[in-house]
């Protein structure tokens, strides 16, 4: 097979890219060079910066493709570039979408394909319904080979995956735990969520690559694992060998009471009981299951970050904006108990 991947470094790229390799598959990537001392060799690497268009068409002028990804299209305008640029030179568009972009609220907490789009929360989510919609359309009136892939919270061992954190990811919560100090759940920590380990999310991906069957679908990639966001918190204090401090904060607080974006990755994702139901994926590539439990996978993300320095980012003003969130509900309880 040879795929064309814009991106390929990400957290959900960078385990399909792994495992491609490991099945000589022969493999492009598309991205500008900066992080590519984290691929393993065997990848051709076609520098350019995707929105240079005439660059890109230029490197792939030579070039037929029977996969194509992008891995890092956010709104319409990028898919109506990737359309210009590989209509015709793929048997196969695949589009990473998101399961953010669910109807929020949901009607049933059970989630398939087809549980309708729309999210008026979160600008995120609208931009990839509408590019979902773009491609639908290229389908219909031109033929255009889409596949359109829905992950929900998927992680890997860099960054530990927690539902309240600040703009420079989730160490700071971690330390926070480490150092015995409270932590924010959002809710009453009850609603469900589905943790999705990237090596898991790449062999469903990869199941679908080449897959005749898989064209002009709309694909959920989760596992099957689900755990309250209580049970989250308390499994990641568990990997570090601490107790778990936990001050519950309703979601509508947090949002109103901060400059962060909790009103699309709260009120609008994570404040909300999914589960997602994966029968189409196990139809279209028989055998998948995601065999890595929560428990094991944020076990290897703890010693992993543990051991890298790198991804130990603190963020004070974060860290601040707890301690004054958690101490203003303090007051709060103390005042109305009087």
């Amino acid at each position: 097979m040879k795929a064309l991947f814009i991106g390929g470094t990400g957290i959900i790229s960078t385990a399909i890219t792994k495992q491609l390799l490991e099945q000589d598959c022969e493999l492009y990537l598309i991205n500008r060079g900066n992080r590519n001392s984290q691929l393993p060799e065997g990848a051709t690497i076609l520098e350019a910066d995707i929105h240079d268009e005439a660059r890109v068409a230029n490197l792939i002028e030579s070039h037929e493709f029977d996969v194509v990804a992008d891995f890092i299209a956010f709104e319409p305008a990028h898919l109506e570039r990737d359309f210009r640029l590989f209509n015709g030179k793929t048997k196969q568009f695949i589009f990473i979408s998101s399961a953010s972009a669910y109807q929020k609220p949901l009607s049933d907490y059970r989630i398939t394909e087809g549980t309708p789009l729309a999210n008026p929360y979160w600008a995120y989510s609208r931009n990839k319904i509408a590019c979902e919609d773009y491609l639908l359309k290229q389908y219909r009136d031109n033929g255009f080979p889409i596949t359109i892939v829905r992950p929900s919270h998927t992680y890997d061992e860099r960054s530990v995956p927690l539902g309240v954190h600040g703009n420079k990811g989730s160490w700071q919560v971690v330390k926070r735990m480490m150092e015995h100090k409270p932590v924010i759940i959002h809710g009453d920590g009850t609603s469900l969520w589905t943790m999705t380990h990237n090596r898991d999310f790449a062999k469903g991906f990869i199941g679908l690559m080449g897959n005749s069957h898989a064209i002009g679908e709309a694909v959920q990639i989760t596992s099957d694992e689900s755990l309250t966001w209580n049970q989250v918190y308390q499994t990641i204090a568990d990997a570090l060998g601490v107790e778990l401090n936990a001050v519950h904060v309703a979601s509508e607080f947090l949002n109103a009471c901060s400059h962060y974006d909790f009103k699309g990755s709260l009120i609008g994702d994570k404040a909300n009981t999914v589960v997602f139901e994966n029968d189409k994926l196990k139809r279209l590539v028989p055998g998948f299951t995601a065999t890595t439990r929560f428990d094991q996978g944020v076990k290897e993300t703890i010693r992993y970050c543990l051991e890298h320095p790198e991804y130990q980012v603190e963020d004070p003003e974060f860290d601040a904006w707890c301690d004054r969130v958690i101490e203003a509900l303090k007051d709060t309880i103390e005042r109305l108990k009087g």
